[in-house]
């Protein structure tokens, strides 16, 4: 099967990266021959200028779109994507085209279909529309360009023959556009088998951090952009800091955000190492943070997006067993079930999270049991094998694979 996908590893590392390369490396293990392609262009538009037209990546053979000139405007871009794209399915002859979203990677497989009469499954990861909306500010739905890009998206998932998705929210709106139910199924965010052990000694990290050893730590692992709501945590550390209670706030990641948060954790006098930002780590190395922290937060804001889409990030912190303080949104309820799992907070709102981080810190038995409870239901439900299972059962129900396992 060939994976059209607008980016990659290890030039681009991100949730929608990391799914990529997860979900074919379950499948390489359940038998299956899976291939990935990148947007044309990349990695060289984001300043890979010595890109390979392709390599493997942890076994996963990945393929590059490379001309020596870029055509102009999206049209003609998306044509010349399709063509070189259409060399690589006559080499690789694959069974399946399997486009993550956005739109340009789904045209581009239906453009394939008409040629060679291949299954398009069409992968929803997001409704970028809406998170277009969040970053234009002055912006409504009734605005052009998000009326166009919903079109798009739509349009995708309506010719597809199967669209899969990350969560019921994200597959009620699917429908609500039009695609028969039984035409959608979920495959949500996961983790490898290696995310359920148990965590490696926090102390070494918490040591090189400076943290001392009665110091709470919460924190997040993300893509620092403003729909994650970091402020808002750092406003509810701050205020717990004016209560008294030991804490370091430890941020995991980078993103377009990041100049702004460090900004504001200055103003709110937190920058003299109560906030630690560690920028962007290694994927293999995220459990080490995940052992330093007491909680894991996931302040997400009340934009239509939030509700929507699942991420990734608490779903592999859930796995490590730690305890996860979230926004009460609708795609978030999927993951964490109050008072079982995890805690649900009224989003945007520092005083609330602050309150609700204080109960969680000074109550370390239910902190643990709550990180055992989400462990275990990411193990009953959100493992890459899993979703590798789900996918062959898609593709087989599409004819594209013999009835043998």
């Amino acid at each position: 099967m060939l994976h059209l996908v607008t980016n990659g590893l290890p030039f681009r590392h991100a949730g929608y990266t990391v799914r990529t390369q997860k979900l074919a490396e379950a499948q390489l293990a359940a038998g299956l021959d899976p291939h990935v392609v990148t947007r044309i262009g990349f990695p060289v538009t984001q300043g890979v200028l010595d890109a390979r037209p392709s390599q493997r990546v942890n076994g996963i053979p990945q393929h590059r779109l490379l001309p020596l000139r870029l055509p102009y405007g999206q049209a003609a871009l998306l044509a010349r994507n399709a063509e070189l794209a259409a060399r690589l399915v006559e080499r690789l002859r694959p069974a399946v085209l399997h486009a993550a979203s956005d739109h340009g990677n789904g045209r581009v497989a239906l453009a394939l279909r008409e040629t060679y009469g291949l299954p398009v499954v069409y992968e929803v990861r997001g409704f970028l529309e809406e998170t277009w909306l969040t970053q234009a500010p002055g912006r409504s739905r009734d605005d052009e360009t998000y009326r166009t890009r919903r079109a798009l998206e739509t349009t995708c998932m309506r010719e597809a023959d199967l669209v899969l998705t990350l969560g019921e929210a994200m597959k009620a709106e699917i429908v609500d556009r039009g695609v028969p139910e039984e035409r959608v199924l979920i495959a949500p965010n996961a983790v490898d088998d290696d995310f359920l052990a148990p965590l490696p000694d926090g102390a070494p990290v918490r040591a090189r951090l400076g943290i001392a050893p009665d110091e709470f730590v919460v924190g997040t692992v993300s893509s620092l952009t403003p729909l994650e709501g970091i402020g808002t945590l750092l406003h509810a550390g701050e205020e717990l800091i004016r209560r008294g209670v030991p804490l370091r706030l430890l941020i995991v990641g980078d993103g377009p955000e990041r100049p702004a948060l460090e900004r504001l954790a200055a103003r709110l006098g937190l920058a003299d190492g109560v906030v630690l930002f560690t920028g962007r780590v290694p994927h293999d190395q995220v459990r080490q943070f995940h052992a330093v922290l007491d909680v894991f937060a996931v302040p997400r804001t009340d934009e239509r997006v939030c509700h929507l889409v699942t991420p990734l990030k608490p779903v592999e912190a859930m796995a490590s067993g730690v305890s996860v303080a979230a926004s009460d949104l609708t795609a978030l309820r999927e993951l964490v079930e109050p008072e079982v799992n995890g805690r649900l907070i009224k989003p945007e709102s520092p005083y609330s999270w602050a309150d609700e981080i204080e109960i969680l810190l000074y109550s370390r038995k239910r902190r643990t049991e709550w990180g055992a409870a989400a462990r275990a239901t990411v193990a009953r439900d959100r493992t890459w094998k899993r979703v590798a299972a789900t996918t062959r059962e898609a593709y087989r129900a599409l004819g594209s694979l013999d009835a043998k396992p």
